[in-house]
């Protein structure tokens, strides 16, 4: 076939398009993994050192399931207004601008703290408590939250679900106790990777593990 002016332009199209001569990539799927993420923390780096020590280095023990994004092998104690610690709370890592410690309700029972629905990240005015490491103390005076059930997704799944960055979808979860999860935030990025994201409660109480998926309900 001759390799004509308007040919390339076509074949660079479809390759832009992510196809090529035919050769699709594969579509986005429908069902979307479900990752479920127990309670954990997120440390800036001067809350690392007063908690492990002056120049300490977090020590990478995993890759988790969104890029860039492992667990530590460092884990802490957080005690709330109950004084009844929760033990070997797992670190987070990369290094983050502001501390941060997410958990589920059952856990803002364990602790007595009065720790509110929110976004990753937006902490203001959200609950206190106290991160005791091995070398100190941290207490926060806001920090803690129960993360809101969110979907990360690339732009490609966004286009194919047909929505936004932002966008509340409602979710529908099969699991042993088949039900709707509604208003479940839509995030967007290149960086990130398919997968709705529940806390334990959410995910027992429905029978979902890591090993599960879910649907958009389109309505």
């Amino acid at each position: 076939m001759e390799m004509t002016d308007k040919r390339i332009e076509e074949l660079v199209k479809k390759v832009v398009a992510g196809i090529v001569d035919g050769g699709a990539r594969a579509p986005a799927t429908d069902d979307i993994p479900v990752g479920v993420s127990n309670r954990h923390i997120h440390l800036t780096r001067e809350h690392v050192e007063i908690l492990f020590g002056k120049g300490y280095e977090l020590e990478k023990l995993k890759e988790l399931s969104q890029p860039g994004q492992y667990a530590c092998k460092e884990t802490l104690t957080i005690i709330g207004p109950s004084l009844r610690p929760i033990e070997k709370v797992r670190v987070l890592g990369p290094e983050r601008r502001a501390s941060q410690v997410e958990i589920s309700r059952t856990d803002a029972y364990t602790l007595k703290v009065k720790a509110p629905v929110r976004e990753s990240g937006k902490i203001q005015g959200s609950a206190g408590l106290t991160i005791v490491g091995p070398c100190g103390v941290v207490k926060l005076d806001e920090g803690c939250i129960i993360a809101n059930r969110h979907i990360h997704m690339e732009p490609k799944d966004a286009q194919h679900f047909g929505i936004s960055d932002g966008d509340t979808v409602t979710v529908d979860a099969i699991g042993e106790r088949r039900t709707r999860f509604y208003d479940v935030q839509v995030r967007v990025s290149p960086d990130f990777r398919l997968e709705m994201h529940l806390d334990t409660d959410d995910a027992n109480a429905v029978g979902l593990s890591g090993k599960s998926t879910v649907k958009i309900v389109k309505e």
